[in-house]
């Protein structure tokens, strides 16, 4: 065409016999024509360099396409796009010539549904408008489609799938009516899954999920609890591989679940995590020299106010037995004494204690990529009492997403990694420091005691050294007041201990004791066997 037009300009117009003061109008749209065209030759070179990043409309409608959403493993499909469509029928519009063929056709199209009889009855039924069939498939589309006339026409529906239903619910959320993200991955990565056409591939396994999914519904049955959570993270890249919150909901289906079904708990409840803390006590008393001093551990410790008055009595549980009065930093984590915390609390210069909760974030929002936590309830004074029942994890309540990334930064070798929804390569940790190598490393030896010697035993697997703490917070009731008929048992383990991979969290909300473990309801009863089950289930996915 090009080449056609150059000749003509050649030859000065002299073949198509143009008068010469139509030259140059000839000329000017040659000009147009040119440039019209090397503009379509640019934009359709941008379309094919520019990859997936294409905003994409489906045929059938103007909503917005979406890419899928797969594990971190790309073979399964997490959410996927299914296009579909209403099959429209108006009887009024059919000529009367034409009814005993229309009639045949709805026949042929839905035996099922309309004899011959049934379908000329609805021709004849002078209806201005009806659905003959909804979310119809792509064959009887098609048969529609080729029709093209006789009162038929097709109304697109654009749905999203979600073939895990349930079990990432939490994790992968759900869309709106105009297909855009509203909650979990759908709205963080909403940009990405509406520009682009490849999979946006998680962070997370779908197998190992499954696990946890599956050992936490059972614990939560077993021992009547009213909720169970579970976070398992890579350590050093700090990718999600796991999250559950229970109860959950099926965001096909949303409002046959609770709306408070859809709250992710461990990023939006707040929680007085218990004994965990005392990972962050024993921290601090490596840091401040006092890990070779004894505390007596025989008797309740009685907290002063600033006059010198009996303030409140640091009591542990009636089990507590402990086999000589005094207890060193180590001996107070691995026996878990709240009457030995406090009082290394106690020692600690002013300020410390503080100054620690704030470098592990402890004290704020967490800005995640997946999501904003909630802001943890830090005590407004820092007075004696204060600072005793922070040293066992009560007066102070965080997010479980806040607890897992500290005990973390504890045990990866004091880096502070924050976490990921995304596959990431491995490499050298990337974060901030906020603990010494070596003090990390001490504190790996007393949660492998743990595991080993004391509360965390249930949770051992052959195979693998897994280093852990356990936590029986009890809840406070609407007034504040403790209630010591309702705890939250948890149980964080590291894995393997010698060099970190992962590191797991396992709460159950408000279990009950059962027979078999003497209706007893510490963790040590719940939540650590429930942390077994998961690990010998995941651990052949983990390291295959």
């Amino acid at each position: 065409m090009l080449e056609v037009g150059h000749d003509i300009l050649k030859h000065k117009l002299k073949d198509v016999r143009v008068p010469r003061a139509n030259a140059g109008r000839v000329s000017f749209l040659y000009f147009l024509f040119c440039l019209a065209f090397c503009l379509f030759v640019v934009r359709t070179l941008y379309l094919g360099f520019s990859g997936n990043e294409v905003r994409r409309y489906n045929n059938d409608t103007d909503i917005v396409s979406r890419a899928d959403i797969v594990d971190r493993t790309g073979k399964d499909i997490l959410a996927k796009d299914i296009i579909s469509g209403h099959i429209t029928f108006r009887p009024a519009s059919v000529a009367d010539e034409d009814k005993d063929t229309v009639a045949i056709f709805i026949h042929d199209l839905l035996p099922y549904k309309y004899s011959v009889r049934d379908a000329l009855a609805l021709v004849n039924s002078g209806r201005k408008f009806i659905y003959l069939e909804k979310n119809a498939s792509e064959e009887h589309r098609k048969k529609v489609k080729n029709l093209q006339k006789y009162g038929f026409d097709i109304e697109p529906v654009q749905m999203r799938k979600y073939p895990k239903r349930r079990l990432f619910s939490h994790v992968v959320g759900f869309v709106g009516a105009d297909n855009h993200g509203l909650e979990g991955a759908e709205r963080t990565f909403d940009e990405y899954l509406t520009q682009n056409v490849d999979p946006l591939r998680l962070s997370v396994d779908a197998r190992v999920q499954s696990v946890v999914y599956e050992q936490l519904s059972i614990a939560m049955n077993k021992y009547g609890a009213k909720g169970a959570m579970g976070l398992l993270m890579n350590s050093r890249t700090g990718e999600m591989v796991a999250m559950v919150s229970l109860p959950d909901f099926d965001p096909e289906n949303k409002n046959m679940d609770p709306v408070a079904n859809r709250l992710f708990k461990p990023m939006r409840a707040l929680y007085e995590m218990g004994s965990t803390f005392k990972i962050f006590n024993t921290a601090l008393a490596y840091e401040n020299g006092l890990q070779n001093r004894t505390y007596y551990v025989a008797q309740p410790y009685k907290v002063l106010d600033a006059r010198g008055k009996v303030a409140t009595k640091i009591d542990d549980v009636r089990s507590f037995k402990p086999s000589h009065p005094n207890f060193n930093a180590d001996e107070i984590m691995l026996h878990s004494c709240n009457r030995g915390s406090a009082q290394i609390a106690l020692d600690l210069p002013d300020g410390a204690q503080k100054e620690f909760m704030e470098r592990l974030h402890l004290d704020e929002k967490l800005n995640l990529e997946f999501g904003t936590t909630e802001r943890p309830l830090m005590p407004i004074k820092w007075g004696p009492v204060e600072r005793a029942t922070v040293s066992f994890g009560h007066g102070i309540s965080v997010t479980p997403m806040h607890l897992l990334l500290a005990v973390n930064a504890m045990t990866n070798g004091g880096i502070y990694v924050y976490p990921t929804l995304q596959k990431r390569g491995l490499g050298a940790i990337n974060g901030e420091r906020v603990l010494s190598p070596e003090i990390s490393s001490k504190l790996r030896e007393i949660m492998f005691r743990i595991t080993e010697e004391t509360s965390g035993q249930k949770a051992k697997i052959k195979g693998i050294e897994i280093g852990g703490k356990t936590a029986t917070a009890e809840k406070r009731d609407a007034t504040g007041k403790i209630d010591k008929t309702r705890n939250l048992t948890s149980f964080v383990g590291v894995f393997p201990i010698n060099s970190p991979q992962y590191v797991l969290l396992v709460i159950l909300d408000e279990p009950k004791g059962i027979k078999e473990n003497f209706n007893l309801r510490t963790a040590a009863q719940n939540a650590v066997p429930t942390a077994g089950k998961i690990l010998d289930g995941i651990l052949p996915l983990l390291f295959e």
